[in-house]
């Protein structure tokens, strides 16, 4: 009898392994690679609204530096913010007549957004500047501040739902 269960085993370990190492690497992507993740408010609009849900890249910034205009994940204390770099470290920004200044050199925002009103401020060599598309409605760099590398959790730009809206977002 005991022989008989021993086949029995070793069937049921063939039958449901693949399934334990799917299971591992769908793990493994989520926590370390690309995750769910939700916009809440209108802080992007136009660009993402209320809802949509998005990949977060949590990956790419190991092997790549963030460049302007990325749409970033950032931690901000206890919750988890969706906005636009705008400013790089070391960077002197500021908006003038609701044009974009870096360093004093006019730089063309291709991307909608609503009108910014006007300000001025420089980036230490860690510091990032984020704000979001929709600039009337929007708490970000310009309201806490810079934020530091290590804050920024990853990128996104792909919405996966709803699924009228799926697609890059940039």
């Amino acid at each position: 009898m005991e022989e008989k269960n021993e086949p029995m085993k070793k069937n049921y370990v063939k039958e449901f392994l693949p399934y334990f190492i799917i299971i591992i690497v769908v793990v493994l992507v989520k926590m370390f690679i690309v995750s769910p993740i939700r916009v809440n408010g209108a802080s992007m609009n136009p660009t993402l609204n209320d809802k949509d849900i998005m990949l977060l890249d949590e990956i790419s910034y190991r092997f790549s530096d963030i460049e302007r205009f990325d749409i970033v994940v950032v931690k901000e204390k206890s919750e988890y913010l969706i906005k636009r770099v705008i400013g790089l470290p070391g960077e002197n920004i500021s908006y003038k007549n609701g044009k974009l200044y870096i360093n004093g050199k006019h730089i063309k925002e291709d991307f909608k957004h609503k009108e910014t009103m006007d300000f001025s401020t420089t980036l230490g060599k860690d510091e990032y500047f984020i704000m979001g598309d929709n600039r009337t409605n929007s708490t970000d760099s310009r309201i806490f501040g810079p934020v530091s590398r290590d804050e920024i959790i990853g990128k996104t730009s792909l919405t996966i739902l709803p699924i009228s809206r799926f697609g890059n977002k940039y």
